[in-house]
């Protein structure tokens, strides 16, 4: 076989090449056949293996350093493979190697690629020193390194050197115009953003999709949506950018009725939609939804992909159907990646299934899946909430002896498995002697388990601490409040709450939502009056009176936090959005039904013993997965064993 047809062989293998391993053989099948030592087949296998390959940078690097003579084309390709990886500082090496090689005088490419990588680390110190460079050498106004200069500002946050650059361009095209367009929005200059869409000489897709995601950022839904019916073609990016930023801001209905309308005019939903909306209906805990969505990535064809797979686990988790993820999980056909096992494993904790997450934590390490950091985060989850303190000791200690070092957030979880478990000046030292500074999370958590176990001494102790770091957070003074407030100390209680009304703090509103008939219904206490909101405190009435009659309901008044006549308080946590969305449902949905319900916010004591009366009184099976996690409420009982 001649050189030139051994060459075409090994050029066309390479094109049809998609891992490491095909990589490896191709490369051995050219040193045999003596194609290897040409810089066509070297530079080709060299950009196949740092940009194709997932895990083929490493192969590339070996690559150039045995190739006798680099030329600036196979350097620019390794920067570009490193500036678009998870190291981008290997990057700044090889650019540097280059320099000091000479192996030729760098180019417009070579600038352009290890600007990306500054960009991706927000290295504005490394930037301006290559843009001094670019300068250096003439090369600061050409449109491939002026437009990656725009998109390097923006990305360190300095719109006005990103429009500076963008000035200095003589004749920027659609690419540059997007460019700035995007730092516009990147920078939350949605004015600047809009004038400069309007001057736009030229308005192609990407400009139109630009602005899409811009409007999402900044959670201008509305005008989004204006854009998008405006849009003279739309293509996957445009209905997945939609369909995400709802889904993101908490419209989860905009998200739906996007995904219906994409099915509508006959598309194919790309992987981001698709689990973009798969997302929506795990936050709405959108059950009905969810089922429809599982049959049409069945019938689709989608199940190949891991990724929809996960969002599919985490969409039944979310929903409040264990079994349901479990049985997607099970029956994956593709292999289960790391984020596969760890979703189930979260899921399980999330619904107090603390002996079953552990169990499936060791199948992982049998699978030969190394828990990484988030795993360990999930397995101490588990044991928090199922009160398993020794076990969750041990899952920590492992974690050390695994390599893996702890970050704040594995310590939040230590603080959290002995604040709920009523082990607060255990926690408080466990706080104290952590050996990296604990965060506003980390006393925040010891602050909510004092307030729930209603020790004032510690919590006072805890908010000194906690208001160095985060003072003018409501959500601390509303945690002191209630530890003052359970243990009856209404003057410190009625204090904190004046220093809050004196700053102008806003405790957030607490919401819940419920899925009827594929729609999602929100309510929140104290809203104002509508046809909805009628009918679900019309309901309520009945069912309070029928659980006073029947099921001996007393109300529990500590829930309410006030120092104000007991009637007014029995009248106050009457009005809890869980308990409008429970009536809703009721109201609405058929007999035998499940009542599925998320809440923004920790359930109060009195929601969670009218959840297990109703449970019991109306023979119905209520789950509301709250801030912290899921209550299964089942014929008086709850899954939480009260354990909160």
């Amino acid at each position: 076989m001649n050189n030139a047809n051994a060459e075409l062989i090994c050029l066309s293998l390479l094109s049809k090449c998609k891992s490491l391993k095909t990589a490896n053989q191709i490369h051995a099948f050219a040193c045999k056949t003596g194609v290897d030592s040409d810089p066509l087949f070297a530079g080709k296998l060299l950009l196949h293996s740092a940009v194709a390959i997932s895990e083929g940078l490493d192969y590339a690097r070996r690559l150039l350093s045995h190739f006798p003579n680099p030329d600036a084309f196979m350097y620019n390709t390794l920067i570009r493979g490193f500036s678009e990886s998870d190291n981008p500082c290997n990057a700044f090496a090889t650019f540097k190697e280059m320099h000091r090689k000479s192996v030729s005088q760098f180019d417009s490419f070579s600038f352009a690629f290890v600007l990306k990588a500054a960009a991706n680390l927000r290295c504005l110190q490394a930037g301006v020193q290559l843009h001094c460079q670019a300068l250096a050498r003439g090369l600061n106004t050409h449109l491939f390194v002026g437009t990656t200069l725009i998109s390097f500002y923006a990305e360190c946050g300095c719109l006005e050197f990103a429009r500076k650059m963008f000035d200095e361009i003589p004749q920027p095209n659609a690419v540059t115009w997007n460019a700035i367009l995007t730092a516009c929005f990147r920078c939350g200059d949605l004015e600047g953003g809009e004038a400069l869409f309007e001057r736009m000489p030229v308005r192609n897709l990407t400009s139109w999709d630009v602005m899409l995601a811009g409007y999402v950022k900044a959670g201008e839904l509305e005008l989004a949506r204006k854009v998008f019916s405006r849009m003279p073609v739309k293509d996957d990016v445009s209905w997945s950018t939609m369909i995400v930023g709802f889904s993101q801001n908490e419209c989860f209905d905009g998200a739906f009725e996007f995904f219906r309308e994409l099915r509508r005019a006959g598309l194919r939903p790309n992987e981001a939609s698709l689990t973009g909306v798969l997302s929506a209906s795990a936050q709405a805990g959108a059950f009905e939804f969810a089922k429809i969505l599982h049959g049409f990535v069945e019938k689709a064809g989608f199940l190949w992909l891991v990724s929809v797979n996960n969002a599919l686990l985490d969409m039944y988790s979310k929903c409040g159907n264990v079994g349901m993820a479990r049985l997607v999980f099970e029956t994956m056909t593709v292999e289960k990646s790391i984020v596969s096992w760890t979703s189930m494993i979260a899921a399980l904790a999330m619904h107090g299934y603390g002996a079953e997450a552990i169990r499936l934590f060791h199948k992982m390490e049998d699978s030969r899946i190394r828990p990484d950091g988030i795993t360990f985060i999930s397995i101490l989850y588990a044991c928090s909430h199922a009160g398993l303190i020794e076990e969750g000791s041990r899952y920590f200690s492992k974690m050390i002896d695994s390599g893996i070092e702890p970050s704040i957030e594995h310590y939040g979880c230590m603080i959290d498995l002995y604040g709920r478990a009523g082990k607060l000046q255990k926690a408080y030292d466990y706080t104290c002697q952590m050996p990296i500074s604990p965060n506003a999370i980390s006393w925040r958590t010891l602050l909510g388990a004092c307030s729930l176990h209603g020790n004032v001494d510690l919590a006072e102790r805890v908010k000194e601490r906690l208001f160095e770091l985060d003072p003018n957070n409501s959500g601390d003074h509303v945690l002191l409040s209630n530890a003052y407030a359970v243990a009856e100390k209404w003057k410190d209680a009625a204090a904190v709450r004046r220093s809050m009304r004196e700053q102008r703090m806003k405790k957030s509103p607490g919401w819940s939502m419920i899925e009827v008939d594929k729609l999602v219904y929100s309510f929140m206490a104290g809203e104002k009056k509508n046809k909805i909101a009628e009918e679900a405190y019309g309901k309520l009435k009945e069912i309070m009176l029928k659980l006073r009659a029947e099921g001996g309901y007393v109300p529990e008044i500590r829930s309410v936090l006030h120092d104000i006549e007991d009637e007014e308080k029995e009248d106050s946590v009457t009005r809890h959005s869980e308990k409008l969305a429970v009536a809703f449902g009721m109201a609405r949905l058929q007999e035998g039904k499940d009542i599925r319900i998320v809440k923004n916010l920790r359930i109060c004591r009195d929601c969670h013993i009218v959840m297990k009366l109703i449970s019991k009184v109306y023979g119905v099976e209520i789950v509301v997965r709250d801030r912290s996690r899921f209550h299964s409420f089942v014929a008086g009982s709850c899954s939480c064993r009260d354990y909160w």
